[in-house]
């Protein structure tokens, strides 16, 4: 590939980190440091193609002819890019594993903590039914026994009304 001959040695590591055979060794957390390292280069390499595009667009004569001239920074651009979809490919497989082993742990422990003791007998209801704590009925003239006989009385009063509109 022509655009390997483009790259500088540290880019060439980082997309040679990316191979199957390399990316079957690392674990889910150096696989997700791999992924931000090669996410930004190619998030490095987007933004300058389409900044240098955008500013030759005015020298060039149009877009067309602009992305001709920033094929370079295009083809890093998409070399980062499939370098990306690989390693996010083998993340999500790796996450998916340790999702599965961490469910099946935490069912295996809920098993281990569930009671099989036999059930127990109910409880027997109270002999006695509990008494209000009140030992005697609000006198007549406490306000609450004010209140409720008003609201008897008026009660009592739109019934009569209702029947004498009739």
């Amino acid at each position: 590939m022509a655009v390997e001959n483009t790259l500088t040695e540290a880019e060439l590591l980082l997309v040679r980190d990316t191979g199957v055979d390399q990316l079957a060794r690392l674990d889910e957390d150096e696989l997700l440091d791999l992924h931000a390292r090669v996410r930004r280069a190619r998030n490095k390499y987007t933004g300058l193609y389409r900044r240098q595009g955008a500013a030759k667009v005015a020298t060039v004569g149009g877009r067309g002819k602009a992305g001709e001239k920033n094929t370079r920074n295009r083809d890093k651009a998409e070399v980062f890019e499939d370098a990306l979809a690989r390693v996010s490919r083998r993340l999500a497989v790796v996450a998916r594993e340790s999702a599965q082993a961490l469910k099946a742990e935490r069912l295996e422990t809920a098993r281990a903590a569930r009671n099989t003791a036999p059930p127990s007998a109910a409880r027997k209801p109270a002999a006695t039914p509990r008494k209000s704590q009140r030992s005697q009925p609000a006198p007549a003239s406490a306000p609450s026994a004010r209140k409720r006989h008003a609201a008897t009385r008026a009660v009592g009063a739109r019934r009569q009304a209702a029947r004498d509109t009739r």
